[in-house]
């Protein structure tokens, strides 16, 4: 990569390399085990000019989103998440009988669902033909296809503006991001709200959620350099609302930029942060890379002295970020014997690269092992709730990021 994606500058600098890893949502069927697996360089750069953080598109959205392993409705917080945005939404933007609204990449309808309750009008844009098909047969019109201006332009000609257009979780998966953001002008209407979650530059830095970093994250977001991908298609940052989800995430309020209007008072605190942590300069990227280092001796030190003692370690959550992690430290089975998911799809295939077998989480309760590694450390308050059973034999959890913790739960 040499340029920019966004401002086409050639002035982008290293903030972390974790060499090279298979696309982290490949999961692997018993059959291919002896098949090769491609790796691609994971390579984290910032640009000096921009600050949109970045790594090279090496791989295409539709090579990841066709036939997608990621079902948002297994995580219970994650609906009720977008249960409670829909809510907030519809006060907000004051939806009415008449709206209509737009998500794009919908996935299995986890959030429009909400919004076929309250019988507003809408329609989901999602590429992944097996989530869009489930999101189908639970009664949310979905449309199977990846946006792009001329996406846009179509559903806009068929179904008319939207009154709010929905983009969560999604602007960093995109390698085109002027192209994007394009559509999602083309869909909203001319006074309509465009409200974009995404993971936040600032926490993934300050809490080393360096795993977040992954092939089907094409680029990674402050304030500052949103505001910047916005105005490539003509939409205005008017509000934003820092959020705990991932970790930590943004949800950016845009308008077009006919009817912005002046941004709210928290755009400009959440830009004071972002500069005093030197997230427009590259002394806010320097130390990263060496924090990101000990996360990994950290945790390889833990498997490998419990290895040593005779004690069974387990895996809890198969997701694309556990993917990052277990490459990058190069676990194995002889240190991490399993991982389970609550997604069936995943069942009985194996972790990309690392080839760690999923089971359903049912076999946790079966083995009993001394230690539990949660993967999706950023579902921690539900997920040790969720595993409080753990403690009926003396067992622990351990979270890897944003440092090593092993923890004690009660039931």
């Amino acid at each position: 990569m040499t340029r920019c994606r966004l401002c086409g500058s050639a002035a982008l600098a290293s903030v972390v390399d974790l060499g090279a890893t298979p696309p982290c949502e490949s999961f692997l069927a018993a059959d291919r085990l002896d098949d090769p697996e491609p790796a691609y360089p994971l390579h984290l750069r910032v640009c000096t000019d921009c600050w949109l953080a970045q790594i090279p598109p090496l791989i295409t959205p539709e090579e990841t989103f066709k036939e997608y392993a990621y079902f948002s409705s297994f995580s219970t917080s994650w609906v009720e998440h977008a249960r409670t945005f829909v809510a907030d939404a519809v006060e907000r933007v004051g939806l009415g009988p008449d709206a209509f609204v737009v998500e794009v990449a919908s996935n299995d309808g986890y959030l429009l669902r909400h919004v076929v309750d309250r019988g507003i009008r809408c329609l989901g844009v999602e590429p992944s033909v097996n989530v869009g098909a489930a999101a189908r047969d639970a009664g949310v019109p979905t449309l199977t296809e990846f946006l792009s201006p001329d996406t846009g332009s179509a559903v806009r000609a068929e179904h008319g503006p939207a009154d709010l257009v929905v983009a969560n979780n999604v602007y960093a998966h995109i390698p085109d991001v002027v192209g994007f953001t394009q559509g999602l002008r083309a869909l909203v209407a001319d006074d309509g709200w465009v409200s974009v979650e995404v993971q936040h530059l600032l926490t993934l830095i300050e809490e080393n959620q360096y795993d977040t970093i992954y092939h089907e994250h094409f680029q990674y977001y402050t304030v500052a350099s949103a505001i910047r991908a916005l105005a490539s298609g003509g939409l205005t940052l008017v509000d934003v609302e820092l959020l705990p989800t991932h970790g930590g995430s943004i949800r950016l309020w845009a308008r077009p930029a006919e009817v912005a209007g002046e941004p709210t008072a928290r755009v400009a605190e959440v830009l004071d942060r972002e500069k005093a942590a030197g997230l427009q300069e590259l002394s806010g990227y320097t130390e990263f890379s060496a924090r990101v280092a000990k996360v990994r001796r950290d945790l390889l030190r833990f498997l490998i002295e419990a290895a040593e003692r005779g004690e069974t370690v387990v895996g809890y959550g198969a997701p694309g970020k556990g993917n990052t992690l277990l490459n990058h430290c190069g676990i194995r089975p002889d240190l991490l014997a399993y991982t389970v998911d609550r997604n069936p799809y995943k069942h009985g295939r194996f972790t990309p690269g690392t080839r760690i077998p999923i089971l359903a989480p049912e076999q946790i309760a079966v083995d009993r092992p001394d230690y539990v590694l949660v993967l999706p450390w950023n579902l921690r308050a539900e997920l040790v709730e969720q595993l409080s059973f753990v403690h009926s034999w003396g067992g622990r959890l351990v979270f890897p990021i944003p440092e090593l913790s092993i923890v004690e739960v009660t039931s």
